[in-house]
């Protein structure tokens, strides 16, 4: 079951950061960096965001967290989390196809992941997602711009 999330209660965003931060070690590992801003973030930090959440849950257990802001640019997915116990269960696709079903007024998603993480760029491109740009963020370490354009 997929459901809004409210960041400012600290139950939820407690939550969010149980799923978030060994979503983002993952990552970490992955494209041999750990200084991702989100594995690092505090519990305040996260309550005062201003992106929009969605849950996915097994029973009554957070397993898996989109994120976006949704502006005059579009929808931008600023995160995509799925705890390491709940890998290769189709979350991270469904948290994806939910997100891209709401009824939003926008006709561009971006979103961007480390370039090395395969898993996620091509998770992204099944959904049709295009790269558009690389930017180096460390020594070795680049990060992968995705986009979708929705407009006719």
């Amino acid at each position: 079951m997929i459901r809004k999330l409210n960041v400012s209660n600290i139950q939820e965003a407690s939550e969010i950061l149980r799923v978030q931060v060994p979503a983002y070690k993952v990552e970490a590992e992955i494209i041999g960096f750990d200084d991702i801003p989100p594995l690092k973030e505090t519990l305040e930090e996260l309550m005062q965001c201003k992106e929009q959440f969605y849950g996915y849950f097994i029973e009554e257990e957070l397993a898996g967290v989109i994120s976006y802001v949704l502006d005059e640019s579009g929808l931008d997915i600023y995160r995509l989390v799925v705890h390491p116990d709940h890998f290769r269960k189709g979350i991270a696709s469904s948290l994806i196809t939910f997100l891209l079903a709401l009824e939003l007024p926008y006709e561009r998603v971006t979103v961007s992941t480390g370039t090395s993480n395969s898993p996620a760029r091509d998770l992204y491109k099944r959904f049709g997602f295009q790269e558009t740009k690389q930017i180096q963020i460390g020594e070795n370490v680049w990060l992968t711009s995705l986009e979708k354009n929705l407009a006719p």
